[in-house]
C-alpha cells in the first residue's frame, strides 16, 4: 500500500518541504501538515503499517530515521538527533522501538 492510498499527494508535498531542512523535523507539525492528524484511528494504524518497512509489528530506530521516505521516495532522511528525539517522543514503554498504538496515539496528541 502507498502512503498515497491514506493521504493527499499535495499535503504529502507540502509537509516534505516544510521540513527538509536536516533538524528542522517536529513530529507534531508534521502529522498536522501530512493529515495525518485529521485521520481515525484506524487509518493511522494504516500508515503504521506503510511506515513499518520490515512488517515486524513495530518501527524500530533504523527504520525511524528513514519514516520521510515512506511518505515519499524523495524524503530526506531523519538525523540522529531527529529519530532519537522521535523515538524518545513516541516509546512509551522503553523498549525502544515503536508499537501501532504508541504511534497512533503519538499522532492524536
Amino acid at each position: 500500500m502507498a502512503m498515497t492510498s491514506i493521504l493527499s499527494a499535495d499535503d504529502i508535498k507540502k509537509a516534505l518541504n516544510a521540513f527538509a531542512a536536516a533538524d528542522s523535523f517536529d513530529h507534531k507539525k508534521f502529522f498536522e501538515v501530512v493529515g495525518l492528524k485529521a485521520l481515525s484511528a484506524e487509518e493511522v494504524k494504516k500508515a503504521f503499517l506503510v511506515l513499518d518497512a520490515d512488517n515486524s509489528g513495530f518501527i524500530e530506530e533504523e527504520e525511524l530515521k528513514f519514516m520521510l521516505k515512506g511518505f515519499s521516495s524523495s524524503g530526506r532522511d531523519l538525523t540522529d538527533q531527529e529519530t532519537k528525539a522521535f523515538l524518545n517522543a513516541a516509546d512509551k514503554d522503553g523498549d525502544g522501538k515503536i508499537g501501532v498504538e504508541e504511534f497512533t496515539a503519538l499522532v492524536k496528541e
